[in-house]
């Protein structure tokens, strides 16, 4: 049964990053972005990079898409109740379209588990069933790959 549900998730998460390339496909470049620490300097480092990189393709004139994906301890960054980044992430998902989040719903499921009550994640973060096969199925599909 824990094999089945695995396969179904693995399944699910090909499906979800199919989705999000069919949905940008037609961007310039394309930035994944990883966050798996809970700590605050990385995670505005990841902000400042998806900020930077937008910046810089939109003052040339292309494009760029940029998924920001946490699982692990960095899933603290999507968190209503523990990111230390919250502000920010308001900013992100009011003024930079071409970013997205990406929250690892096996991290989810854990922390529910060790915690005994829901995870709160963010409203602009898609839940993907594996943040790490999110990242390869990106990578599998032309996208860079960057852990900052």
């Amino acid at each position: 049964m824990r094999y089945l549900k695995t396969l179904s998730a693995i399944i699910f998460a090909v499906f979800t990053a199919t989705a999000v390339l069919a949905q940008d496909g037609l961007a310039d470049h394309k930035l994944a972005l990883q966050i798996s620490d809970n700590n605050p300097q990385k995670m505005n480092t990841v902000l400042n990079v998806a900020a930077n990189v937008t910046r810089y393709y939109e003052s040339i004139g292309e494009s760029v898409e940029v998924r920001i994906v946490a699982f692990n301890a960095g899933l603290h960054m999507l968190r209503e109740d523990s990111s230390p980044v919250m502000d920010r992430l308001k900013v992100f998902g009011a003024s930079m379209p071409n970013v997205t989040f990406a929250a690892c719903a096996n991290t989810i499921d854990a922390m529910t588990k060790k915690e005994g009550k829901p995870t709160p994640i963010v409203n602009i973060a898609e839940h993907v069933p594996a943040g790490v096969v999110d990242l390869m199925t990106l990578d599998e599909n032309g996208w860079t790959i960057i852990r900052p």
